[in-house]
């Protein structure tokens, strides 16, 4: 059965809720005293700039935990090289939350080539060097360092997809949990309120950290195991499955797991550790709101691929917050103890978050500075999060979960009218209404049992399941309404597209392409190939083309000249030269050429990660003998696989043509309409020179 929690806003106010909301929340003890405080109960540590807007997490964070009656401060992107910007705002009462900002800063910082990128979006006047390397780690010990005694709590997406043993592409090696290497307190992962709501009510009744060891979407370092848990090996339930298939919701279920800070806390002093020994795995009833999944342990993951892929396998198929079990990974001597995840928010709940005091804008202390990433959100509305797509490129689903949680119409549509009327020479045009993914909004398993139950990594691949609920209605109602409103001139999509969903609502694609498309719509196809496409967990090209079809003939109706831009993917696992080549041959017989191309990026946690580290293939059960795939790891071959997706650029051609001969398909140099690149011609001119002479010996 669905878990449940309660009501994100249900928790009494702490006393300092008698100072109301700040203007903005503050980031000096002058702003402090003018607020009429003498301290902090909870300093918020960021590397990115303090942007008081929705689409920034510290804002999000900060804001809610002031709606629960917490005095929050501020510390955007301090000075790490010493302790004096994290004393700005002195001890807080209750903890520091770090977070690293909006994006990974190792993946803010390095491009897929490990070049050094020459910007920050998240900075005034888009600065870098802002901020460290691997920030929440720099952040966490300074803060430690600061004030000793007062607790540290990570966050945010750096912290979330590095809460396990995880391979680092920077460093090329497998890294401790990132919790270890902070010496921090606490980990919480995923979207944070529901978990640091009861976090910050349990320190201000005056609990110890140290006792809070058992909050969904959180994890915790301990010395060992608790008594009263039941203990399974990884190996032992990671069964051989098709990924199409789902449990069905009537045969045997393991009892409902229940909220993990309602449980009888006695139980643990009288029933000691129980492990399962491994023939009875699987065939034991088990309670699941008491049994953790022990993961190979650092030191194995570390020194052996194949139980890398594994240990994310298994922790791919715990992500469902229904029925996902507790997991724990030794590092050392210590136990690294996972919790389940996060309850989603109800849409009302999530409308709470969303209308928060916010001021839709940088703090004053930056001036007229622009804020890249700001400028680009400014006018944007998320209208909902996570994503069932399960693309094993991309960590949306490890951080914001494949469980859709919507806002309602009514929440969008005023927080449209928000920002009509609060930002700042705002001309009517609204820049986005999306999040993850732009037409998941209100999608659902059609069965909640079955979706408590389910342990599929996707709800769309390989095929579109039939349990999910595909009508747009609600996306094409919002998007009506939203014209509706006066002010609003335009309103674009800009959001990525699931065209897979997309084209089950022929209805949904019409309204976006008669009214959304300012000419162009950025699409992602990712390959044409069926083996990438694959390790990709995404549809055939053929589902593409049945799109670019719908859009043509729409746009034709509107009497409108527009296009698809699609993305590719260079050097993803799985992918090789050959299907490259093909991809290249693709776009030219399409006539596309694309100018912006992304190289794949290990990021932390994906199962492509996996795949790029260990050689295996997650997707099904991992074993020794399990067969490898093709990793174009090389910087040639990834650079190769790049040049294709840029035939068209000069640049690439000699490169291009020496892959063409040792590929030996030569066929494909030439002038002619169905070759790729063209000839070197001065090499043509030399090689008929050299005939032509030895021809006038003769």
């Amino acid at each position: 059965m669905p878990v449940s929690a309660p009501d994100l806003f249900s928790y009494p106010k702490y006393w300092a809720e008698c100072f109301g909301p700040a203007p903005y929340l503050p980031m000096s003890r002058a702003e402090m005293e003018q607020l009429g405080w003498d301290s902090c109960d909870i300093i918020i540590v960021t590397g990115d700039a303090y942007v008081d807007h929705p689409s920034f997490g510290m804002a999000v964070i900060g804001r809610f935990l002031e709606a629960q009656g917490f005095r929050v401060g501020i510390i955007a992107q301090p000075d790490w090289r010493a302790v004096d910007d994290f004393k700005a705002l002195g001890a807080p009462n209750l903890f520091f939350g770090v977070t690293g900002g909006n994006m990974d800063s190792m993946i803010n910082r390095y491009t897929a080539d490990l070049r050094t990128r020459s910007d920050d979006a998240y900075t005034p006047g888009g600065e870098p060097g802002k901020r460290p390397d691997r920030s929440v780690i720099v952040y966490s010990q300074r803060c430690k360092e600061a004030y000793t005694q007062v607790p540290v709590v990570i966050g945010g997406i750096e912290a979330s997809l590095r809460r396990i043993a995880q391979y680092d592409y920077w460093s090329d090696a497998v890294r401790r949990s990132i919790l270890v290497d902070a010496t921090a307190d606490l980990l919480l992962y995923g979207n944070a309120e529901r978990a640091i709501a009861v976090v910050a009510q349990r320190l201000a009744r005056g609990e110890s950290v140290a006792d809070i060891t058992d909050v969904r979407g959180t994890a915790v370092i301990r010395a060992a195991l608790p008594a009263g848990w039941t203990e399974i090996d990884s190996t032992r339930i990671d069964w051989p499955k098709h990924i199409d298939d789902i449990p069905s919701p009537y045969a045997y279920r393991e009892p409902a797991a229940v909220c993990a800070e309602h449980r009888d806390a006695t139980a643990d002093e009288v029933e000691p550790v129980r492990i399962v020994p491994m023939p009875l795995q699987g065939r034991t009833a088990l309670d699941a709101a008491r049994t953790a999944i022990r993961l190979p342990s650092y030191e194995k993951v570390r020194n052996d691929p194949a139980l890398y892929a594994h240990a994310s396998r298994v922790l791919h198929q715990e992500s469902n917050p229904h029925n996902a079990r507790a997991l724990v990974q030794a590092h050392g001597g210590r136990e690294l103890w996972v919790n389940p995840p996060p309850v989603p928010l109800a849409t009302p709940e999530l409308d709470g978050v969303f209308d928060l005091p916010y001021q839709r804008r940088p703090h004053p202390r930056y001036g007229d500075a622009k804020i890249p990433a700001y400028e680009m959100i400014k006018t944007s509305v998320n209208i909902m999060r996570g994503c069932f797509g399960g693309c094993t490129f991309c960590s949306i689903t490890e951080h914001e979960g494949r469980i859709i949680q919507s806002r309602s119409q009514d929440s969008v549509l005023r927080e449209i009218e928000q920002i009509r009327d609060q930002v700042p020479g705002f001309t009517g045009a609204i820049s986005d209404l999306g999040g993850p993914t732009a037409n998941m909004y209100r999608l659902h398993c059609k069965d909640r049992d079955i979706e408590a139950s389910c342990r599929r990594l996707s709800c769309v691949f390989p095929t579109i399941c039939k349990n999910l609920e595909t009508s747009h209605k609600h996306t094409t109602e919002l998007y009506r309404q939203a014209r509706r409103i006066p002010g609003i001139k335009r309103i674009a999509i800009a959001s990525g597209l699931r065209y897979d969903l997309a084209v089950r609502d022929p209805e949904y694609v019409r309204e976006l392409v008669t009214h959304h498309v300012g000419g162009y719509l950025k699409i992602a196809p990712e390959h044409t190939e069926a083996a990438p496409l694959a390790k990709m967990m995404k549809p055939g090209i053929e589902t593409y083309e049945t799109f670019k079809k719908m859009f043509d003939k729409f746009s034709r109706e509107a009497g409108k000249k527009q296009y698809l831009i699609p993305y590719f993917i260079a050097a993803h696992p799985g992918c090789e030269d050959e299907d490259m080549l093909n991809l290249s041959l693709w776009l030219k017989r399409n006539k596309y050429r694309a100018d912006q191309v992304q190289t794949f990026y290990p990021s932390p946690m994906s199962l492509a990660t996996a795949m790029y580290y260990s050689g295996r293939d997650p997707l099904r059960k991992v074993s020794y003998k399990s067969k490898k795939i093709y990793i174009p790891k090389k910087s040639e071959q990834r650079r190769l696989h790049k040049a294709f997706l840029r035939y068209h650029d000069p640049k690439n051609w000699a490169y291009l043509r020496q892959a063409l001969i040792k590929m030996k398909r030569t066929e494909l140099i030439g002038d002619g309409e169905q070759q790729l690149i063209p000839a070197d011609k001065k090499l043509s001119r030399r090689a008929g020179a050299r005939q032509g002479r030895r021809s006038g010996k003769r």
